[in-house]
C-alpha cells in the first residue's frame, strides 16, 4: 500500500493555510515529482539517451465564484510566499464563474485503494537500451524488411500529493514502462512502414520485445503491394489498435463539458439506446495495474467502476464538478483538477466470436489497421477517416489496402457493431475487433 508523504503534505498544507490568510474562501496545492528516462537506437546502434526530472508547485485559490491557479518549481519560504500573492491578485481580476470550486467534504474520497500502479524497481538506461536493441533486432530480422526507423523505450515515475481546505490530503504514485519498434519493408519500387509496441505500468510486465519487434516487421512486410478497392458501401472491420478510437469518439460524446455546452451528437441519449443491445462499455479507475487507474478523480471525488453502456443503453455522463453543477447533476468521479472531465480505464467487453468467424460472411469488405487524419464532427456525428489495412474477399484477409477513406455517421455507427472475443488491455481506452455494418469506402 502506498504511503502519504508526511513532508510534502505539510508544506502544501502550510500552503493553503495561507492563501486563506490572504483572502482566499477556498485553496488547494499540488507538488507533482517526475522522473523521465529515455532511450533511442537505430540501425545497431544507440541514438539518444536522456533522463529528466522535474518538480512542480501548484496553488489554487477561490475568492467568492473567481478562481485562479498559478505554479512555481521553487520551494523556498519566499517563493511561496509569492505564489500565494499572484494567485490572490490574480482571482481578484478575473470574472466570475458560477460553477466553480472545490467538492463538498462529504463528497470527497476517504478511503484509498492499492491499485498496484508504483513499480518501486527503476529500470537502468542499459536495460531500456537492451529492450529497444532486442525489439529492433527481432523486427529487422523479418524477411522483407529493408531499413529501420528505430525502436524506443521508457520509463517514468510521478508522486503527486495534494492538500485542499475542503479537508482533502493524498499523496499518488504511478509508474509507467513502454518500447515500440518501427521499420520498413520493400525498396524503391514500393515501401511501407509499421510498427509495434507494449506499454505497462511495471517493468516485468511488458511484452517481451523480440515478438513486438517481430510484429512490427511482419506487419510491414504484409503491406507491400497495397492498391486501392473499387469505391463501395461495405463492411468495415477494425483491428483492435484502431478500434479503440471509436470508443474514444464515444467517451467525448458523453463528456460533460460537450454536453453542458450542447456539442454533442449524444446530447439526447441518455438512457436510451446507443449501443446494439447486449454491449457493455465499462469504465473501471481501480483496475490493478491499470495504465488510466486512480484511487480518486483529479478534484478529490471518490470514484468507482462503472457500466458507461449497459446492454446497449447509455447510463451516464463523464462528469467533473463544474459541468455536473451546470446541468444540475452530481459528478461521477471522472474530474480533473482544474476542470474537464476524462475517462480511467475504459472498455468495451468483447463479444462471443472470434475475429475469423466475425469476417467470414463478409463478401467485401475493408479490415481497417490504421487511421489518418481527423475527420470527426463531435456536434453532428459525421465520420470521415483516411485509413489503410486489407481488403476482405469472400471472407478471407486478401490484400493489402492504402489511401481509401471510410465514412459514416458515429450515431448509426454506434448501432451497427459487433464485437469479437479478442479484447487486450494495451492503452487504457482499449477495443476488440469491432464489424461496423454499411460504410462508405472510398477507394479507385
Amino acid at each position: 500500500m502506498i504511503e502519504d508523504d508526511p513532508a510534502a503534505l505539510s508544506l502544501l498544507a502550510d500552503l493553503v493555510a495561507r492563501a486563506r490568510r490572504a483572502g482566499a474562501d477556498e485553496a488547494d496545492a499540488l507538488l507533482a515529482d517526475n522522473i523521465a528516462l529515455s532511450v533511442a537506437y537505430r540501425l545497431g546502434k544507440p541514438e539518444r539517451i536522456e533522463r529528466a526530472e522535474a518538480g512542480d508547485i501548484s496553488l489554487r485559490v477561490f475568492l467568492g465564484k473567481r478562481q485562479a491557479m498559478v505554479s512555481s518549481s521553487e520551494r523556498t519560504p519566499a517563493a511561496l510566499e509569492a505564489l500565494v500573492e499572484r494567485a490572490v491578485a490574480m482571482a481578484r481580476s478575473v470574472p466570475e464563474d458560477p460553477y466553480c470550486g472545490l467538492a463538498a467534504p462529504e463528497d470527497l474520497a476517504r478511503a484509498f485503494p492499492d491499485l498496484d500502479v508504483f513499480d518501486a524497481a527503476e529500470p537502468s538506461a542499459d536495460a531500456l537500451v537492451d529492450l529497444a536493441r532486442r525489439a529492433e533486432d527481432a523486427a529487422r530480422a523479418v524477411e522483407g524488411v529493408t531499413n529501420s526507423e528505430g525502436a524506443e523505450a521508457g520509463w517514468n515515475s510521478s508522486t503527486q500529493s495534494w492538500v485542499a481546505s475542503n479537508g482533502f490530503a493524498h499523496t499518488y504514485r504511478s509508474t509507467g514502462a513502454q518500447f515500440s519498434a518501427a521499420v520498413i519493408a520493400g525498396n524503391a519500387d514500393g515501401m511501407e512502414r509499421d510498427y509495434d509496441w507494449s506499454a505497462a505500468v511495471h517493468f516485468a510486465d511488458l511484452q517481451s520485445p523480440e515478438e513486438i519487434g517481430a510484429s512490427a516487421g511482419r506487419r510491414a512486410v504484409h503491406r507491400l503491394g497495397s492498391r486501392k478497392p473499387p469505391s463501395a458501401q461495405v463492411p468495415v472491420v477494425y483491428d483492435p489498435r484502431v478500434a479503440r478510437s471509436l470508443l474514444g469518439h464515444l467517451a467525448g460524446a458523453i463528456n460533460g463539458t460537450a454536453i453542458a455546452r450542447g456539442t454533442s451528437f449524444l446530447l439526447d441519449r441518455l438512457g436510451k439506446q446507443v449501443l446494439p443491445k447486449g454491449s457493455t462499455v465499462i469504465d473501471d479507475p481501480h483496475r490493478k495495474r491499470g495504465l488510466r487507474s486512480r484511487p480518486c478523480d483529479g478534484e478529490g471525488m471518490a470514484n468507482r467502476r462503472l457500466e458507461i453502456v449497459a446492454d446497449g443503453v447509455l447510463t451516464t455522463w463523464l462528469l467533473d464538478l463544474r459541468s455536473a453543477r451546470q446541468l444540475g447533476l452530481r459528478g461521477t468521479g471522472h474530474g480533473a483538477r482544474g476542470g474537464g472531465a476524462s475517462a480511467s480505464n475504459l472498455w468495451l467487453v468483447p463479444g462471443a466470436a472470434g475475429r475469423t468467424e466475425l469476417i467470414a460472411d463478409i463478401a467485401s469488405g475493408l479490415y481497417v489497421t490504421e487511421l489518418i487524419g481527423m475527420g470527426v464532427n463531435g456536434v453532428t456525428g459525421d465520420y470521415s477517416r483516411g485509413a489503410a489495412g486489407f481488403w476482405i474477399d469472400k471472407g478471407e484477409i486478401a490484400w493489402p489496402v492504402s489511401e481509401v477513406t471510410v465514412a459514416g455517421n458515429l450515431k448509426d455507427m454506434f448501432q451497427h457493431l459487433a464485437p469479437a472475443n479478442d479484447l487486450e488491455f494495451r492503452t487504457g481506452i482499449d477495443a476488440p475487433t469491432l464489424r461496423v455494418e454499411g460504410m462508405t469506402v472510398a477507394g479507385a
